[in-house]
């Protein structure tokens, strides 16, 4: 007898999301290009003492001589320790910053989510991963923001998101909190002053 898993129900969320997200201005190739740079730099940044001290350690444990240790670091798609420590900065900062990365926030763009109003941390370490299949084929993955009609490159797709700029009324909004809470209350006091009547006046003759 043959038999079947059974299935469950189709969630049509998408269309909800999208027309949620109707008309939001999408970020730059430029800034988004600006903002992986950046992140890509931090990255090799913190990766590179870590490597050496490990390597280091390793190789004094197996017996090596200080004098005979030369370590080479290498940073690429291809390596597992940089593989490792890119899927772990961008997953984790973008499920932390609901889409921002110290890169984005700088350059004020953000990932967006198709599916739900915040990223979830599988859906940042999947947009993570999806790096590594936007550098494929030089990087084709990448161009790909010239030709898809919402400027998706594979590792958007991936993991079903959008880049997006940050709306001006977010950043002055912020603005004018930051500034009114940097104003002491007795500043900003008003005091209030009854009006004067006749029988406050005093008249000389």
């Amino acid at each position: 007898m043959r038999g079947y898993w059974k299935a469950g129900k189709f969630h049509p969320h998408e269309p909800a999301r999208a027309e949620a997200l109707a008309g939001t201005a999408l970020a730059s190739f430029g800034a988004r290009a600006a903002a992986f740079a950046i992140d890509f730099f931090l990255v090799v940044l913190a990766y590179s003492p870590l490597y050496i001290a490990l390597d280091y350690v390793l190789l004094r444990w197996r017996g090596v001589a200080p004098k005979d240790i030369n370590i080479h670091v290498e940073f690429g798609f291809h390596e597992v320790g940089s593989l490792v420590a890119l899927v772990v900065y961008f997953g984790l900062l973008t499920y932390w910053g609901n889409g921002r990365t110290l890169g984005k926030r700088l350059l004020r763009i953000r990932a967006v989510s198709l599916v739900g109003e915040r990223m979830t941390l599988w859906q940042s370490v999947e947009r993570a991963l999806g790096y590594g299949a936007s550098a494929l084929e030089g990087g084709f993955g990448f161009v790909q923001y010239f030709i898809h009609g919402n400027h998706c490159c594979v590792h958007d797709r991936i993991a079903e998101t959008i880049v997006v700029k940050e709306p001006r009324k977010v950043r002055a909004a912020a603005a004018v909190a930051a500034v009114e809470s940097a104003v002491p209350v007795e500043a900003v006091a008003t005091v209030e002053k009854e009006p004067m009547g006749i029988e406050d006046v005093n008249v000389e003759a």
